[in-house]
């Protein structure tokens, strides 16, 4: 539930509050506004009827949150929630590019697209060191090494850094190398690597499945914030139908749908949406149209060559095109790139 209190409200009586809501085993929110404070409390809902907090002086109203996913949702925080992706903030009125390739391959792959896109004002790179591939004969990604360049690219570049996360036991491995845990969209509800990265305090990226229901994203959300983790990311990343022409069908109705509903910073990532290198610029300028709050593409100088993915990567040229054709877009939108 939520519990909004007197504009006359202390910090002591929100303290006597937040006291009582621990006391029955709920767990407490605080979330102090500019005209008010917030109280929130969540648990079982037989001992939120035993908290008779409509007797508190300082209590102005009580409303129940009534969808299944609570700390995400707009219901119990109204405004935009801003992430930081290591000083990089995302949502709040920007529209953010992370760009990079699907895979680290080596260091002058690597530092190859991060110049480029670097070049080209992208503030975030992005690369796969550990990649959870359908084939078990495909290329699974450099492992530790593939980090240790991905760090080197970071401080070479000033570029902070977004890298996939397929095992819980990886979450403190990581943690030096990288600023934001991408969960891919295989690993949507491995709860126990949602946990993992809940308990972490940087950045989440968060998938969509293939075949998940916006519902079943919004609780994989939950599961991440409940851990202790605010800093979570949407993004839908297509979806499987029975359309064959593209890889998947991006499902753009649901950033429309996941704006509405909650909080989070919502992204959009075409390049896996559509597997279609052709249809990632016309669906990038759509998905700032609808009110993405940023895309996440993959780039690769030899797409020819590239150990994964290359068929949907971008080429310098392409991602020129790319930044310069969403910009009157971006504008148009009220939003900076």
């Amino acid at each position: 539930m939520i519990i909004v209190l007197k504009p006359q409200a202390t910090e002591t009586d929100a303290n006597e509050i937040l006291d009582k809501i621990a006391s029955l085993g709920l767990k407490p929110l605080y979330m102090p506004g500019i005209e008010r404070t917030v109280l929130g409390a969540l648990g079982d809902e037989r001992r939120l009827k035993q908290l008779h907090l409509d007797s508190y002086p300082m209590v102005d109203a009580i409303k129940p949150v009534l969808s299944p996913y609570k700390l995400v949702s707009r219901e119990l925080q109204a405004h935009d929630s801003i992430v930081s992706i290591g000083g990089v903030k995302v949502g709040g009125g920007k529209f953010t590019v992370i760009a990079g390739p699907c895979s680290v391959e080596g260091q002058d792959q690597l530092f190859g697209v991060a110049e480029m896109i670097k070049e080209q004002g992208v503030p975030l790179l992005r690369g796969g060191a550990f990649k959870p591939r359908t084939s078990p004969y495909s290329f699974q990604g450099l492992g530790l090494e593939g980090l240790k360049l991905l760090k080197a690219a970071r401080e070479q570049y000033q570029l902070p850094v977004v890298s996939e996360i397929i095992d819980p036991n990886d979450a403190d491995l990581m943690y030096d190398y990288i600023d934001c845990y991408q969960i891919g969209a295989r690993n949507m509800q491995n709860f126990r690597l949602l946990e993992a990265v809940g308990k972490q305090d940087k950045a989440v990226l968060l998938k969509r499945g293939m075949s998940a229901t916006l519902e079943e994203l919004l609780l994989a959300a939950e599961y991440i914030i409940n851990a202790g983790n605010p800093n979570v990311i949407l993004c839908e990343r297509g979806i499987r139908t029975f359309e064959t022409a593209t890889r998947n069908t991006l499902d753009l109705n649901a950033v429309a749908y996941l704006k509405e509903k909650s909080h989070l910073p919502v992204f959009v990532d075409p390049s896996h949406g559509t597997g279609v290198k052709s249809l990632i610029n016309p669906l990038s300028r759509a998905a700032v149209a609808v009110g993405a709050d940023g895309i996440i593409v993959e780039s690769h100088l030899n797409p020819k060559e590239a150990l994964s993915d290359g068929h949907q990567a971008l080429t310098a040229d392409d991602f020129a095109r790319l930044m310069a054709d969403i910009k009157p877009f971006v504008a148009a939108a009220g939003k900076q790139l």
